[in-house]
């Protein structure tokens, strides 16, 4: 317990400090876009790649794992659709739910939990998973949202999400990472440790950008429909990856990386996703917002199983 005490509150303590930071005036809205696309698209690349590419994937390369949570990732959408229908959910926000109660944030929560409580070997297997999970719920992602788009959002916008899915850096770092690891190659100490300096930007930075992004006003404003996406992503999700993970025999050691992953709280991203494809992107701020803050209390309990 003493273990998920000391990842859990350094983490959230950091997101804490970011909404105090944003409400001093520390973390204007003008420095967070700059601050966000630094993190995305260079510290969380380079401690991807540095992690994957140093890694042993004869003993962290898992198909059994990466399978069970990609069927645990589409059930849980199919349930999520249900969800809507049975709840009688607005046409306007019915998009938005969906997608917001799978597509888990990896890059700035998910991997900093398997770093700080699994190490750099946990960190290589969740990065490897996340590649995977990544390309899947995003594209689970624009098939919602396009399913129920609105009609005056504009059709050329789905070709630049898809765009934007391919191009993601975290897919584009996993990829590059996996190959150089299968190449058996050696990294030169010099680009290693500028990787190892870049990469300790990454999670602080990320941690601080979540709280400085989050809104309580919306979040309150939409408790009901938050609260239904809070149960799907946080609880219902990690369920059904652990009862598949069991059933099929793996070890601890090898599915509680993605057992984070599946844990993490609603993506960033979902809300310019949500915003791009003419869906509800209040509603996506809101339980961005939600699931973050719940997700201190949730990961515990999912922590807790090793």
């Amino acid at each position: 317990m003493g273990h998920i005490v000391t990842t859990i509150i350094p983490i959230f303590s950091l997101v804490i400090l970011g909404i105090i930071a944003r409400s001093r005036g520390f973390l204007p809205p003008e420095f967070l876009g700059p601050a966000n696309r630094l993190v995305y698209y260079l510290a969380i690349p380079a401690m991807i790649f540095r992690a994957i590419a140093n890694a042993s994937l004869t003993r962290q390369f898992n198909p059994m794992v990466i399978w069970l949570t990609l069927i645990a990732l589409v059930v849980l959408f199919f349930i999520c659709w249900a969800c809507s229908r049975l709840l009688r959910l607005p046409t306007s926000i019915r998009g938005a739910f969906i997608q917001c109660s799978f597509h888990g944030n990896l890059g700035y929560i998910g991997l900093a939990v398997a770093f700080y409580h699994l190490g750099a070997d946990g960190l290589a297997r969740a990065s490897i998973l996340a590649a995977f999970v990544m390309i899947l719920q995003n594209f689970l992602a624009v098939t919602v949202l396009q399913s129920h788009r609105q009609g005056d959002a504009e059709e050329g916008r789905l070709s630049a999400v898809a765009g934007k899915i391919v191009a993601n850096p975290v897919i584009v770092s996993a990829t590059v990472g996996l190959l150089f690891s299968i190449s058996g190659l050696t990294m030169p100490l010099v680009i290693d440790r500028s990787l190892q300096i870049l990469s300790g930007l990454a999670l602080p930075m990320a941690l601080l950008i979540i709280g400085g992004s989050l809104s309580l006003q919306l979040m309150k404003s939409r408790m009901a429909a938050v609260l239904g996406t809070c149960s799907l992503k946080l609880l219902v999700l990690p369920a059904l990856g652990v009862v598949l993970f069991r059933v099929a025999g793996q070890d601890l050691e090898d599915y509680l990386p993605a057992v984070i992953l599946l844990a993490s709280p609603t993506a960033t991203i979902a809300f310019v996703m949500a915003r791009e494809m003419g869906a509800d992107s209040d509603f996506a701020v809101a339980a961005i917002s939600a699931t973050t803050l719940f997700s201190a209390v949730t990961f515990s309990f999912w922590l807790s199983l090793g």
